[in-house]
């Protein structure tokens, strides 16, 4: 579920804790690496579970419009198929996601309230007047629930409530995202451990996530006296952190991930860049790792194999 990219994010994370806090040692290091990779799952499920309870509101709305004295046609038609459909319902039923859901305490988490004025706006929507107005199939559930995705994604509500339960949810909001739509898209599911095919791999969070947060942080003078020579008329001490550790980063990458072109480890800290450090951090660091590439591979400590040779 989680790319290169996410791991690299949460690494540069744990390091930034690092140097903030002399206290914070390696081993803490890695047990808030793998802290963050968990709330990332979590997060995941989290979504999941908030859309189940979304499409039970419709349970909700039958039952009021059939109470009505004087039902409209719609009343007379509805149904909480949004609910009751064999997508919705194979979640529903998974006794092994709803035990998981269960552990983490997710009926204390999530507001009702706002499910229901989520879902009290979504029948508003087009798209759900059109559902509710003929038969369905299993195409036109799945159109209906990626609409109402949709839906929850643009809704202060349910922004709110992700914000509320995860500190995280911005850093893996478009992860998240995708991986949801991937779940829809394969209902229903008929393994009863199916969420668990969603947890990061081994090969990204260990061999790559730890191998990076461990290298950068024991060989950080090693990687300090490389840095010191590039930046000529540059005070490191003045450099804003995050730009020295995505540079450090990225010499551990170009040395040691041999696997991982150059260019693509340039390309993506000028892009994390982008995202957690200053405007002009990404010419600087771009220019930085440039020239520090260069160097290195001079002096012939860059080496890269199959996928990973030297673009």
């Amino acid at each position: 579920m989680l790319s290169r990219r996410g791991i690299r994010i949460k690494v540069m994370q744990v390091l930034y804790s690092l140097n903030r806090d002399a206290e914070f040692e390696i081993k803490g290091a890695k047990k808030r690496y793998w802290e963050s990779i968990e709330e990332t799952f979590q997060l995941f499920l989290f979504n999941i579970y908030t859309l189940i309870q979304i499409t039970q509101e419709a349970k909700t709305d039958a039952k009021k419009r059939k109470s009505k004295h004087l039902p409209s046609d719609l009343d007379k038609t509805f149904t909480p198929k949004l609910y009751n459909n064999d997508l919705i319902q194979s979640l529903v039923e998974n006794k092994k996601l709803n035990e998981k859901f269960k552990q983490l305490n997710f009926e204390g988490k999530v507001n009702r309230d706002y499910s229901k004025k989520i879902y009290q706006q979504f029948l508003e929507v087009e798209a759900y007047t059109e559902y509710l107005s003929k038969a369905s199939t299993n195409e036109d559930h799945l159109e209906i629930l990626l609409e109402l995705y949709r839906h929850c994604r643009k809704h202060d509500f349910f922004m709110e409530s992700m914000d509320d339960n995860f500190t995280n949810w911005l850093d893996d909001k478009s992860v998240v995202i995708g991986t949801i739509k991937k779940v829809l898209k394969s209902l229903p599911v008929t393994e009863n451990d199916f969420h668990m095919s969603y947890y990061p791999d081994v090969e990204t969070t260990k061999e790559f996530g730890i191998e990076l947060l461990t290298s950068s942080s024991k060989k950080d003078e090693e990687l300090l006296t490389l840095i010191k020579p590039a930046l000529k008329n540059w005070d490191h001490e003045r450099l804003a952190v995050i730009d020295m550790i995505l540079i450090k980063m990225a010499l551990i990458e170009f040395m040691h991930c041999e696997t991982i072109p150059t260019k693509v480890t340039l390309n993506e800290y000028v892009e994390v860049s982008k995202l957690y450090s200053t405007p002009k951090s990404k010419d600087f660091i771009n220019g930085i790792l440039d020239r520090l590439l260069k160097e290195l591979d001079d002096a012939g400590k860059v080496k890269k194999e199959g996928r990973g040779l030297i673009e």
